[in-house]
């Protein structure tokens, strides 16, 4: 089945109620993630929304972050830099502790990741309360980067993390 609209992209994640706890509507984009087509354009859609900014590193944060920004870097011809849980980084790194629905978590990033001035787009699988994309803003901003904008394959609408990121471009492939 070929992809040709965002719903063709919506109908391969696969919607599973009451996960992690009883009320929630979990969206598993493991479903879409295995269909090559439907991966090649969410990767595609992503790039062309940011085709005409100036990006030189594409910055994910662990983990499923990791899946759409390494290949969009690649798409964009630029530098893929990785944000990760506290510990994980070899060599000398900065840290942010920023808030989560139920306390805080703290997020790292090699100290030499980025340069100053250089623009900076950070990307995501899923936009949701906004805590985790505002810890690594701050910590591109740390460095010196230049946040050309914000990507996400999905946004869940009612947790409302886009009125939390107003200053900065948001492209979302997928709302719920």
């Amino acid at each position: 089945m070929t992809v040709t609209s965002t719903d063709d992209l919506r109908a391969r994640i696969r919607e599973v109620p009451d996960f992690p706890k009883p009320g929630i509507l979990f969206y598993d984009i493991t479903t879409l993630l295995k269909d090559a087509d439907a991966f090649a354009a969410v990767i595609d859609r992503m790039a062309d929304a940011v085709n005409d900014e100036k990006i030189d590193v594409v910055v994910g944060m662990e983990s499923r972050g990791f899946i759409f920004a390494a290949p969009l870097a690649y798409r964009l011809h630029a530098g893929f830099v990785p944000v990760r849980k506290l510990g994980k980084l070899p060599a000398e790194t900065i840290e942010v502790e920023y808030d989560l629905e139920y306390g805080t978590a703290t997020l790292e990033i090699h100290r030499d990741a980025i340069s100053d001035g250089q623009r900076v787009l950070i990307v995501d699988d899923l936009l949701a309360t906004g805590g985790t994309v505002l810890g690594t803003i701050e910590l591109v901003r740390q460095l010196g980067g230049e946040i050309a904008g914000l990507s996400f394959m999905v946004e869940l609408g009612a947790l409302h993390g886009r009125d939390k990121l107003a200053e900065f471009t948001i492209h979302t492939l997928l709302t719920y």
